[in-house]
């Protein structure tokens, strides 16, 4: 038995920050800077009381909404997210009673960022083809806007929040191929959340320092660019020749690539880096910025409902980023 993408649904907050709203808030830069260095023009933002869980809660919803499955019928939800709602309980197990999915679900967190989507595809299809499971719902949803600082005019114009539902199904057909995995951890200083855990914990010290950004009470993100550019320029090109060499593929036989949305200036060197003509290669990220773990799902499924990417074609799908982490597959569609 094979693993299959069988559809996806997402959801994106009813907030839009727009790149004149920031040049509004960042004088001396203007859109067109903006959009040139970063692919985006608008990105979503969730209110203050809305987190990762409920973004994924309000894209499963939508997906029994548009697509004929019954909530009976998934054994598995496997949820993605660096933003949980809690140490413990899994949220997970928390999604899985909101969503009245049956109590013989299994359920598990990941919690993953920019590589997630990829990581929830191995895991799935690992418990599809070992028999443990048939359908498989795969959530991925995260609020960066919620860890950046109003200040931070670099990462507020690459970040929005989103959820990602995405169904794996058992198939007779081929569908999801082999992975490459790669991690650095040298580097995971490069791009890192800071008080956001039990290694660096938040404090009334920090919550007073911050006190005019709200506390940054979720943690604060800090990105060195140059080193996660250079990192992605590095390993993303060697990873797609390790796929296409497990895979037996040339790199013409793959119809598209679908990669982690994680700023449109870097995607494109990597895509003239590879030569990969641009028709083949799905830059999605204008109307709702870097994502995080939902990105390739919501690129996907656009591309899909445009027309663009059907039925039958081989896409490439890799993910890199935080971690430093990188991973890819082939998907038959």
């Amino acid at each position: 038995m094979n693993a299959n993408i069988k559809a996806i649904s997402y959801y994106l907050p009813d907030k839009i920050i727009s790149n004149r709203d920031l040049c509004n808030e960042f004088p001396g830069l203007n859109e067109d800077e903006f959009f040139r260095s970063s692919g985006v023009r608008f990105r979503h933002i969730s209110p203050p009381d809305e987190i990762g869980s409920d973004m994924a809660f309000y894209a499963a919803e939508r997906f029994f909404e548009e697509h004929p499955v019954r909530k009976e019928d998934i054994d598995f939800l496997l949820f993605c997210t660096e933003g949980l709602d809690y140490k413990a309980p899994a949220s997970s197990c928390i999604l899985q009673h909101r969503l009245g999915l049956l109590k013989n679900c299994g359920t598990l967190d990941i919690p993953y960022g920019c590589t997630g989507f990829v990581y929830g595809l191995s895991v799935a299809k690992g418990l599809i083809e070992s028999g443990q499971a048939k359908n498989i719902l795969l959530l991925t949803a995260d609020v960066p806007s919620k860890v950046i600082h109003p200040d931070d005019a670099e990462l507020r114009t690459i970040f929005g929040d989103g959820g990602a539902t995405t169904l794996i199904t058992a198939s007779e057909k081929k569908g999801i191929g082999q992975f490459v995995f790669g991690t650095d951890g040298s580097g995971s200083g490069h791009l890192i959340v800071r008080r956001s855990g039990a290694r660096e914990f938040m404090t009334k010290e920090w919550l007073e320092q911050y006190k005019d950004a709200g506390g940054m009470k979720w943690g604060k993100m800090e990105m060195n660019s140059n080193k996660i550019f250079l990192f992605a320029v590095r390993v993303v090109p060697a990873m797609i020749k390790e796929i296409l060499e497990k895979e037996n593929l040339s790199l013409e036989e793959i119809d598209f690539f679908v990669f982690h949305q994680a700023n449109a200036q870097l995607l494109e060197v990597i895509r003239k880096k590879m030569k990969i003509p641009s028709v083949k290669f799905i830059i999605d990220m204008e109307n709702c910025g870097n994502t995080v773990s939902a990105t390739i799902p919501i690129a996907l499924k656009n591309a899909m409902d445009k027309g663009i990417i059907s039925r039958g074609r081989k896409v490439m799908c890799c993910g890199f980023g935080i971690g430093l982490s990188w991973a890819g597959t082939v998907i038959d569609l």
